[in-house]
C-alpha cells in the first residue's frame, strides 16, 4: 500500500500542490469580451448612465421650454412636423455613428455616404421612393460589406479604413459641381409622427439589446484589451463587418430623409455630418473605445440637437455644423472618461496568496515525510562544579589512628 494505492489527503503527506487559475472567482463568463481571459473580470456599472441620461434630459426640457420662449410656432403644426423629421435625420446619422463605435470600429464614411445618397435620391427620385431609396440602400450595404472585409481581414484600424472610404465616395460627390434638385415629390412632413416612433424605438429598444451583459459582449468584442494588433477572432469580425453595413445603410436613409426635407442637395465633402453624428454619439454616451453605452442618450441626444438648432435659427444665428460638432466632440470625449472610469466593473477584492509551506525532509519510497528530531540537552551532560580545596585522600591515615595515644594504647603496644 505505497503511495500510489492509498490517496488520502494528510497533512504529512509531501506532494505537489495543485495549480491555481489565474482567472478570479467571477468565472470565464463575466470576462470582458476577451477570448484569453486579459479583459476585466466583472460585470459593467449603469448608474453612470442613470445619472448622465437624467442631465441629458433636463437639458432637452431646457431647450424645450427656450424654444416655445422664443417661437412657439416651432412647436405646433408645421412647424414641429419640420422639427421632427430634423431629428430624426440627425438621429439616423447618431445611431450609425453610436454603432460602429460600439463595435470598436468607428465608420468615419457616414457623413460623406448621407450627401451621395442625397444626391442620388435627388436625382433618381422620379422613378420611385422603393426604386431609388431600394438601389441606394443595396450599394450602401455591398460598401459596408467591403469596408468591413477590410478591417477584419486585414485587422486594421477602422478609422483608417473607413476614412480611406469616405474619400472614394467624396470622389463621387465631386462629379456634381452645383445644387441638385429633388426629383421625388413625397415629402416625410406628412408621416413625421411614424418616422419618429420607428427611429425612437430603433434607438430605445437597440440600447436595452445592448445592455444585455453577452449582447454587449459580443458587440464590442473588438475592442482590444492587450495589443491592438491582435486579432480578435471569427466572432468580432462577423460582429464588425455587421456594423458597417448597418451604419452605412442607416447613414444612406438619413441623406435621403434629409434631401426630400430641403428640396435640394448642395455636393458637399460631407465630413461636417461625420463630426457632428460621431459628437453626438460620443455626447450620448457612448464610449469612444467601443463596448459601453446607455440607453436612452441617442434619443435625447438627437432631440437636444434638433432644438438647439431650432432654437438658434429663431434668433438669428448662423452656426456651422462644424462648431456644433467640434463642441459635441469635445464635450463626448469628457462623458468617455465618464463612462470608462465609473461604468466599468468595481474592483474585485485582492485574493491574497497563500504562503508557501515550510521545508520539509526527504521522504521514503512511500512519501511519508520523516518527522525531524526535537533538539535535545548538550551531551555528554557536563560535569557538577568540583570544590577548589584539595580532596581528601580516602587511603590516608584515619583520623582515630593519628590523634594523641592513651597509656592503655601503649601497653597493647
Amino acid at each position: 500500500m505505497g503511495g500510489g494505492i492509498m490517496g488520502y489527503d494528510e497533512p504529512g503527506r509531501s506532494g505537489q500542490s495543485e495549480p491555481t487559475s489565474a482567472v478570479p472567482a467571477v468565472g470565464v463568463d463575466a470576462v470582458v469580451d476577451d477570448p484569453d481571459n486579459n479583459g476585466e473580470p466583472g460585470r459593467d456599472r449603469f448608474g453612470v448612465y442613470v445619472v448622465w441620461e437624467t442631465l441629458l434630459l433636463l437639458g432637452f426640457a431646457a431647450l424645450v421650454y427656450l424654444v416655445w420662449q422664443e417661437d412657439p410656432a416651432a412647436l405646433r403644426g408645421a412647424g414641429l412636423r419640420a422639427l421632427i423629421v430634423a431629428v430624426v435625420g440627425i438621429g439616423l446619422l447618431a445611431l450609425a455613428a453610436g454603432l460602429s463605435l460600439r463595435t470598436a470600429a468607428v465608420n468615419l464614411a457616414i457623413g460623406p455616404v448621407a450627401v451621395a445618397a442625397g444626391l442620388h435620391f435627388a436625382e433618381q427620385g422620379d422613378r420611385g421612393i422603393l426604386v431609388a431609396v431600394g438601389t441606394a440602400a443595396a450599394v450602401a450595404a455591398l460598401g459596408g460589406l467591403l469596408l468591413g472585409l477590410l478591417v477584419v481581414v486585414l485587422h486594421v484600424p477602422g478609422w483608417a479604413a473607413s476614412l480611406g472610404g469616405a474619400a472614394g465616395v467624396i470622389v463621387y460627390i465631386e462629379q456634381r459641381s452645383a445644387p441638385v434638385l429633388v426629383q421625388a415629390d413625397y415629402d416625410p412632413r406628412s408621416s413625421a409622427g411614424q418616422l419618429f416612433v420607428g427611429f425612437a424605438a430603433i434607438a430605445v429598444f437597440g440600447g436595452l439589446f445592448g445592455a444585455v451583459g453577452p449582447v454587449r459582449r459580443l458587440v464590442g468584442r473588438f475592442r482590444p484589451v492587450a495589443d491592438p494588433a491582435r486579432r480578435r477572432g471569427a466572432a468580432a469580425a462577423v460582429v464588425v463587418t455587421g456594423g458597417y453595413v448597418c451604419s452605412t445603410v442607416l447613414a444612406m436613409l438619413a441623406g435621403a430623409l434629409i434631401a426630400s426635407v430641403d428640396g435640394a442637395v448642395t455636393p458637399s465633402a460631407g465630413l461636417d455630418w461625420t463630426l457632428l453624428a460621431v459628437g453626438a454619439a460620443l455626447f450620448a454616451g457612448t464610449s469612444a473605445f467601443g463596448l459601453r453605452g446607455g440607453v436612452f442618450g441617442t434619443l435625447l441626444t438627437a432631440g437636444a440637437i434638433g432644438l438647439f438648432l431650432a432654437y438658434a435659427q429663431a434668433r438669428g444665428w448662423t452656426i456651422s455644423r462644424w462648431a456644433v460638432g467640434g463642441a459635441l466632440l469635445v464635450a463626448g470625449l469628457l462623458v468617455t472618461r465618464l463612462v470608462e472610469r465609473y461604468g466599468r466593473p468595481a474592483p474585485a477584492a485582492t485574493v491574497l496568496p497563500t504562503p508557501p509551506s515550510p521545508p520539509t525532509d526527504a521522504t521514503n519510497g512511500s512519501g511519508w515525510t520523516v518527522a525531524r528530531p526535537e533538539p535535545v540537552g548538550d551531551w555528554p551532560p557536563v560535569l557538577p562544579a568540583q570544590p577548589t580545596g584539595s580532596p581528601a585522600d580516602p587511603w590516608g591515615t584515619r583520623r582515630w589512628e593519628t590523634g594523641p595515644r592513651t597509656w592503655e594504647d601503649a601497653e597493647d603496644r
